[in-house]
């Protein structure tokens, strides 16, 4: 599997290096402890030094590898560094939907039910990449919605690696067959029954049961 070009709209070639040994990390292609050579990522994507610095200073940031004074040390993504990844999520999502019901969401909730159509048509066409793409999508507006700074700060620093994990656990949610991924559609239809409600104790509950189940997918997809 490689990164989707469709994702890298608009990216720097820095940022794209970085999405695709991303990708190749937390996949495991690349184990931890491997020696990532700055030469050798510019050879293998015909570029020179600088954007690979670049990348490598990215991915440095989101724990993944470790600089030296020539390239980088692989340190990869442990399940624990997932789940509290998928932690820092919960938080965000659970305080973002406890706010969305003070707003009027006459806008939003629509465009809630027309991203899992996309995602439907998604899984009736098995693709793994739009389907993941619609489910970021998804969290994201409610997120957006919520029109609050420093929230939106917290979710960019991690949106990229968020993204990378939902595409690896994605495809082994597909691999489950299809009453797995439809299983996964109805979890964003309750979470939107949960928005309409309007009430706080079954918003929580349906932030809390969603997130609970995330937590045992990841746990098939990051064994180690």
């Amino acid at each position: 599997m490689h990164y989707p070009s469709s994702w890298l709209q608009g990216a720097s070639l820095g940022e794209s290096i970085a999405c695709e040994l991303r990708l190749q990390i937390i996949k495991g292609t690349v184990k931890a402890g491997e020696i990532l050579s700055e030469n050798r990522i510019a050879a293998d994507f015909g570029t020179s030094r600088s954007p690979v610095r670049e990348a490598m200073r990215t991915l440095s940031g989101e724990g993944l590898i470790r600089l030296e004074r020539m390239g980088a040390v692989v340190l990869g993504l442990s399940l624990k560094n997932v789940e509290e990844l998928y932690d820092v999520r919960y938080l965000i999502e659970s305080f973002v939907q406890q706010r969305l019901p003070l707003k009027k969401l006459t806008g939003l909730i629509p465009s809630l039910k027309q991203t899992i159509d996309k995602m439907e048509l998604a899984a009736k066409h098995r693709d793994v990449v739009d389907f993941s793409f619609q489910d970021l999508s998804f969290h994201e507006a409610m997120i957006l919605e919520a029109d609050h700074t420093r929230i939106l700060h917290l979710w960019k620093s991690i949106r990229h690696i968020v993204m990378t994990v939902m595409l690896v656990t994605t495809e082994e949610v597909f691999s489950e067959g299809e009453d797995k991924v439809q299983f996964v559609v109805n979890k964003h239809r309750i979470l939107i029954e949960g928005l309409e409600s309007k009430n706080p104790e079954r918003i929580e509950e349906v932030v809390r049961e969603y997130f609970s189940d995330s937590h045992s997918t990841l746990h098939h997809s990051f064994p180690r």
